[in-house]
């Protein structure tokens, strides 16, 4: 009942929340009556926080209509390369007019980049997507909010995930194709190209795998210990709900994403009381510079999506409770995952020396598992300064790791 309770909760106030909106703007526009009443900005910055922390966040847009490119803007589309029940291949379009331009845009490395699916929308990666483009052709999985998907679209498992990675794969063509992985998929993206390799099938030119809990034993977050601490059937019996009947997936069993988010804040509370009020002295202030950071900041960090059960569930089993990726017992589809067979993969691992998610070493151990392929072909990049986010958003992103993945791609493209 307890998706029920919250959308019940989320429907009694909405009509509260959409006033505290409509009041803020009076009281913040010059042209209002309302504006001149004494501290009108004050009450205007609290009913506009009042409106943010009530309101529902709808996943966002990508809004990357073009990018900066050999001294050119480039104008950006978004188009779905695949239609999957669960996920959504989005090609990042570039044009030009120009003959040159088109010639050597089309001689850039194709990059699959990874998207999480732990709780945000893809759009997490928007930073990711719009530094890569000027260099790449790029590719992203979009993962869709299992409530929306119609409950006789059947389950989806970590097992599905790895085989919709492995189809992306071979649509995309491994010649010239460079994987990145981001967070929670560096697991099953290492699965399904060992897959592929133990099969003998073409495997993708490099793989760059991002702050992820390849072998989550080693230096164990928050994250890890949750998961240790707890029983399978508590994460079973506790926190998975059916989605109530307002949304296309009906009865489908997910992890709610209101669960994941308030995970999230509960991580760092302080944090987070510190912004919303830093938010409502800016508005006072009219700092328009900072309280636009944080409203976009907050747009996507409040946009959560749910995850169907067993998605969820396996995950924590495999990769967080059994450890089987680095112990080697790791069975999809009753083949066994094995990253020793692959070799014609060069292999690029990435952390963040802060990283309170996935703890230093838990991306590197790709490394010790790998071993079939050449020392001289794998690297690993700590980078200085940066937490989990740093490593794929953010300045340190782009001034600092950014470079050390353009020139590991552009090292092993064909």
């Amino acid at each position: 009942m307890l998706y029920q309770m919250v959308e019940w909760q989320r429907a009694m106030a909405a009509p509260m929340t959409a006033a505290a909106g409509s009041f803020a703007k009076a009281f913040a526009n010059p042209a209002s009556p309302l504006a001149l009443w004494p501290g009108a900005a004050r009450m205007a910055a609290g009913l506009e926080l009042a409106y943010r922390l009530g309101k529902h966040y709808e996943k966002p847009e990508f809004n990357i209509t073009s990018v900066q490119a050999g001294g050119r803007e480039i104008p950006v589309l978004e188009r779905i390369e695949i239609q999957k029940p669960f996920c959504r291949l989005i090609r990042f379009d570039r044009y030009s007019d120009d003959a040159a331009t088109i010639e050597r845009m089309g001689r850039d490395p194709v990059v699959l980049l990874c998207a999480p699916l732990s709780g945000h929308h893809s759009t997490l990666l928007r930073d990711t997507v719009r530094t890569l483009l000027p260099d790449h052709r790029i590719y992203l999985t979009d993962w869709i909010d299992a409530r929306m998907v119609p409950a006789d679209q059947g389950g989806f498992g970590l097992d599905d995930y790895v085989h919709y990675i492995q189809e992306f794969i071979r649509h995309l063509g491994a010649g010239n194709l460079h994987v990145i992985s981001v967070c929670q998929p560096t697991v099953p993206v290492l699965a399904a190209i060992s897959l592929l390799a133990s099969r003998k099938e073409a495997t993708p030119a490099t793989m760059t795998m991002m702050g992820g809990p390849i072998d989550a034993r080693l230096s164990p977050t928050s994250v890890n210990s949750l998961a240790t601490q707890r029983p399978h059937e508590w994460f079973e019996h506790s926190l998975i709900y059916s989605v109530p009947s307002n949304y296309p997936g009906a009865g489908r069993r997910v992890y709610p994403g209101f669960l994941q988010h308030s995970g999230f804040v509960a991580m760092n509370p302080s944090r987070h009381f510190k912004a919303h009020w830093d938010y409502f002295l800016d508005l006072v202030r009219g700092d328009k510079e900072d309280a636009a950071a944080h409203v976009a900041f907050y747009d996507e960090y409040n946009a959560v999506l749910d995850m169907d059960a067993d998605f969820y569930l396996d995950t924590i089993r495999t990769v967080f409770q059994e450890f089987q990726l680095p112990l080697g017992t790791w069975q999809v589809d009753g083949e066994l995952v094995r990253p020793q067979d692959i070799r014609g993969t060069a292999l690029l691992t990435i952390e963040g020396e802060l990283d309170d998610i996935s703890g230093s070493g838990q991306t590197e151990a790709a490394h010790t598992l790998c071993t079939g392929i050449a020392a001289a072909r794998r690297q690993h990049y700590v980078a200085a300064g940066a937490g989990h986010y740093g490593v794929f958003s953010g300045r340190r992103w782009r001034e600092k790791v950014y470079p050390e993945v353009r020139a590991f791609i552009r090292k092993y493209a064909r």
